[in-house]
């Protein structure tokens, strides 16, 4: 019995610590939420506990907070964090630390966000429905790295790295895009507030502050003051990973001195395994009371499915296609034209940055939220499932 316990207990630890486990708990998650949003007995009380009001009112002009609030506003501010610390790591010390590894990224990623943008409106159209252009132009790098890792070795390592580089560069657009297009109204007074909180952890950064918890104390303030200065208050957390120090280690393991790197090693876990699936869990419930599968084929649904199918591909694909035959920037060593167009395909997983997204388009429209929500889980599952395919069947190259 004992020897049986520390079996599960390892195979546990082991997938835990493997790649393809927060994709797939992201994937459980979203997967319960449709369950429970459609069961007679649990979708009122779902519902219900997500509008719950909870906790101080922090500001009269946005009223009392709800239980979707602070996951979407505050918890996500966290994953946001450690998306800049990311971003940050990588432009400083990682791939992306010099122009010649930037140029393909750079370019995929940029075509990789506009070609679903114009797919998305030739089908949509303008009108209240343009507001959601940006919804499939992000990719979801936990789940699309999870699906990668499930194919082990028939998925070169270069691919890998090139899909995480990809989506890195994806979410500094997807970041500039919320910050730009889905702010309505801003608070002068808050964001100049906001601006000497980032001001004061930068003097913490450049007079050699290696400690966390002061950048900490003053990345909550500054949450603060950027959600009553009218931006998103995500966008705080990208703002505040900026201002972490980080001691570079070229060529070797993340310095275990390294402001950034401890930080983001311990957050890491937690957004993982608890706040990306707790978002997923709270947002990609949605009733089909009602609803017949022709809702798959209204503008806004359709619109958001084909481009993160057809536009991520086809962005990407034929930028890379295109940087290679140029000579601009060679395509990713040791992969087929086929791997690298089934990696196109999973670029189209946009689960929590498309979701995420598809609810600042569209504030208080609960109908059209839904149809994001299907969009976004159609677009994206058809996406998983053809790149997985083509990855598994795609002839790999012979080395040698």
């Amino acid at each position: 019995m004992a020897g049986a316990r520390r079996r599960a207990s390892s195979a546990l630890r082991a997938f835990m610590q493997s790649e393809a486990a927060g994709g797939i708990i992201l994937i459980g998650a979203a997967a319960l939420a449709m369950l429970v949003a459609n069961l007679p007995g649990l979708s009122a009380d779902y519902f219900h506990l997500l509008h719950l009001e909870t906790g101080p009112v922090i500001s009269p002009k946005y009223g009392p907070m709800t239980v979707h609030l602070w996951i979407n506003d505050a918890l996500m501010a966290v994953f946001f964090l450690l998306v800049g610390l990311e971003i940050k790591r990588e432009f400083v010390d990682g791939e992306l630390s010099s122009w010649s590894a930037r140029r393909l990224p750079v370019v995929a990623a940029a075509a990789g966000m506009a070609a679903p943008a114009a797919v998305y409106l030739a089908i949509a159209g303008g009108g209240e429905l343009a507001a959601g252009w940006a919804v499939p132009a992000a990719t979801d790098i936990a789940f699309a790295i999870g699906v990668l890792a499930l194919l082990g070795k028939r998925a070169p390592a270069s691919l890998k790295l090139f899909l995480t580089t990809v989506a890195i560069v994806d979410d500094m657009g997807a970041v500039a895009i919320i910050a730009v297009a889905y702010t309505a109204s801003i608070s002068g007074l808050w964001l100049a507030l906001a601006g000497l909180v980032l001001g004061a952890m930068y003097l913490l950064n450049k007079v050699g502050v290696k400690r966390l918890w002061p950048f900490l104390v003053l990345a909550a303030a500054l949450w603060y003051c950027v959600f009553l200065s009218g931006v998103h208050a995500t966008i705080a957390g990208v703002a505040a990973a900026m201002m972490i120090p980080i001691t570079k280690s070229p060529g070797a393991p993340d310095d275990v001195e390294s402001p950034l790197h401890r930080l983001e090693h311990a957050l890491a876990p937690w957004v993982a395994y608890a706040i990306v699936p707790l978002f997923g869990f709270a947002n990609a419930g949605v009733s089909l009371a009602g609803m017949s599968p022709a809702i798959l084929l209204a503008p806004l649904p359709l619109g958001i499915a084909a481009g993160l199918f057809l536009g991520k591909q086809l962005g990407i694909f034929g930028s890379i296609w295109i940087a290679d035959r140029t000579g601009f920037a060679p395509r990713p060593g040791g992969a087929s034209w086929a791997q690298i167009y089934g990696v196109a395909m999973l670029a189209g997983i946009g689960f929590t940055m498309s979701l995420f997204i598809g609810g600042l388009a569209f504030p208080g429209n609960e109908a059209l939220v839904d149809e994001v929500k299907i969009g976004v889980l159609a677009g994206s599952l058809l996406s998983a499932v053809a790149g997985f395919l083509v990855l598994r069947f795609a002839p790999r190259v012979r080395r040698g």
